[in-house]
């Protein structure tokens, strides 16, 4: 999809600059790497206006994103909001001829992914995920290793994050906003594991504990789960699980567990260990992982739109730890297993 004769035509506009972790800045530093050129920020406080006007001098603020997408000439919009805003925000965007990048999640259910993705193949503009950690260095040096055949044939992958501590009390900690404990790490977790995964998705299970601390935290009943847990039946006979916990004492080491025919590979950001049988003996060998490289979706989104190069994080990709998810989340509520629906 060549759209740009070069890069500084891509013009980025951010929706939320709030100040947690600077992902706002972050962002745009990443854009401008790429060659592409800020334009504009939008935020509902003033003060964040200001500082977007100090790290970036001379770009345009907004307090909406309607007056942003009228006024500021941007024609890609990164969206930084809670989750439960994406699919109303991405919808506005593409109508309007944006190209946007959503902070992941994409969003919360298939349908809201869905209908952003076939609204923005109707109106011919890119609908991506901000899944930076696709190129996190834990999950490069997985995906080569395991390619080359280190631990043989994969065929089961535990997924886990977590520990035994209280929620914060912020907006990533209500069910109706962010959509659930599963819905921060353990989209990342999915993503890493999809990229090791072959095979269509089948059907998911889903199981969670509630109540423990919702007491304590200002959402009550809208409280994120104690915990979350998903089973993943692949077509090919293969399986994921994914743990997301606050109420484990005994937390699994590690964030990946890829279990193969001639072994297992146990990663988190900074480590891996090979574990194997030779000759009758467990051997292990454990090693450092390389610097991760995020800032190649932005360059990847650039070379995208002006030299037609392969889009790698697209919304179909992006769909599918939200699918695995949402099931997850209606068979926990359900009690029972759900099939899966491909796009």
């Amino acid at each position: 999809m060549a759209r740009y004769k070069k890069p500084e035509e891509i013009r980025v506009g951010v929706l939320g600059y709030g100040g947690a972790f600077n992902m706002g800045r972050n962002h745009l530093r990443e854009c401008q790497r790429a060659g592409m050129t800020p334009v504009a920020v939008a935020d509902l406080d003033p003060e964040r206006l200001k500082v977007a006007e100090e790290e970036f001098p001379g770009i345009a603020t907004f307090t909406s994103l309607k007056d942003m997408l009228k006024k500021s000439g941007a024609n890609l919009i990164i969206l930084i909001t809670p989750h439960n805003l994406h699919a109303k925000q991405a919808l506005e965007c593409v109508k309007a001829g944006c190209h946007v990048v959503c902070e992941k999640p994409l969003a919360i259910t298939t349908a809201e992914c869905d209908a952003m993705i076939d609204v923005a193949k109707k109106n011919k503009v890119v609908l991506s995920t901000y899944h930076n950690r696709h190129w996190d260095g834990c999950i490069m040096r997985a995906v080569k290793e395991i390619k080359k055949g280190v631990i043989g044939d994969v065929f089961r992958i535990e997924a886990h994050m977590g520990g035994y501590s209280a929620p914060r009390d912020w907006w990533r900690g209500s069910k109706t906003i962010s959509g659930g404990i599963q819905y921060d790490w353990g989209v990342h977790l999915l993503e890493y594991s999809l990229q090791l995964l072959d095979g269509d998705i089948s059907e998911v299970s889903g199981f969670a504990k509630t109540g423990f601390w919702s007491g304590m935290s200002k959402w009550k009943a809208d409280s994120n789960e104690d915990e979350g847990y998903a089973v993943v039946r692949f077509s090919n006979g293969k399986w994921l699980t994914l743990c997301n916990t606050t109420l484990d004492s005994n937390p699994k080491r590690g964030q990946l567990e890829i279990t193969g025919t001639k072994g297992s590979y146990v990663f988190d950001g900074g480590t891996w260990e090979v574990i194997q049988h030779k000759k009758g003996e467990v051997v292990r060998r454990q090693g450092k992982n390389p610097a991760s490289e995020g800032w190649r979706l932005y360059q990847n989104i650039a070379d995208h739109l002006v030299k037609g190069e392969n889009l790698v994080i697209t919304g179909e990709w992006a769909r599918r730890p939200i699918h695995i998810l949402d099931l997850a989340d209606r068979s926990a509520k359900e009690g029972k297993s759900m099939k899966a629906k491909h796009k």
